[in-house]
């Protein structure tokens, strides 16, 4: 079943376009990938799909419902995070409060119960603390919560940022470029994140990135995208093999890591 489908994705910048007809699907449960060379409109597809771009034409259907039109607050409250290529943390809070703050979509209390600290606001403030708790608990964090995220290593403000995610409670976590500025060590950790988060939370996950390495040891499905339209789509070894993608990385920076 899929979880996320699009259908037709049209997008352009002055009569530029930048997304052209695009198709691509996400089943429950699965882990996917869609990558292309520099400039292909990878993350404007992200910017579609929530909500900071809105389409020219298209179907962007989330949980069998539609997306199109919907602030980014509301796609968040209906089960899609997301981690941004460069880093958004608040690094003057600390690592535990930069993960509460991913919660504010899924509170009720209100204003009122904050000024007056109503017991459903402490219950829910304690709630909130134990899943940011648990959040960074899986990143492998939790020992830091109390330290400033801006005191944090590079890979470990990364961790923050995607525990803030997990914070929110998805169905569908999008990674912009998770292993950017990693070093080995830190990427094959973040292999088996990403493959815990699917395997012990049943969180799908959706992502761009430019190390071929590591899309094709996680991926189950690769969609292929140059210059805003798909070329390819398939499995890792069906990726590799596809005379459209070899193309469309000749000559490109990627194309050490990807041949």
């Amino acid at each position: 079943m899929a979880l996320l489908q699009v259908q037709d994705l049209l997008l352009s910048f002055s009569g530029l376009e930048v997304i052209r007809t695009l198709d691509f699907a996400v089943e429950e449960g699965s882990i996917a990938s869609l990558i292309g060379p520099n400039g292909a409109g990878k993350t404007s597809v992200f910017n579609c799909l929530t909500g900071f771009y809105r389409p020219d034409a298209g179907i962007i259907r989330f949980a069998g419902k539609s997306l199109i039109g919907r602030k980014p607050h509301k796609i968040t409250q209906a089960g899609m995070a997301r981690t941004f290529q460069n880093l958004r943390l608040f690094k003057s809070m600390t690592v535990l409060e930069n993960v509460m703050s991913g919660m504010h979509c899924r509170t009720s209390a209100g204003a009122l119960g904050a000024v007056f600290q109503t017991g459903s606001q402490q219950r829910e403030e304690i709630r909130i603390r134990e899943v940011s708790e648990e959040c960074l608990d899986i990143v492998g964090l939790l020992s830091k919560k109390e330290v400033y995220a801006g005191n944090l290593a590079y890979g470990d403000q990364r961790r923050v940022e995607w525990a803030r995610a997990l914070a929110t409670r998805p169905k569908l976590l999008l990674l912009d470029e998770p292993a950017a500025g990693l070093n080995n060590d830190e990427k094959k950790a973040l292999i088996a994140l990403i493959l815990r988060i699917r395997d012990t939370l049943g969180i799908t996950i959706l992502l761009i990135e430019h190390d071929m390495g590591l899309v094709m040891e996680v991926s189950e499905k690769i969609t292929v995208i140059d210059y805003g339209r798909k070329i390819a789509e398939g499995t890792a070894l069906e990726v590799q093999n596809n005379p459209k993608v070899i193309e469309a990385y000749l000559g490109s920076e990627e194309e050490g890591d990807f041949l």
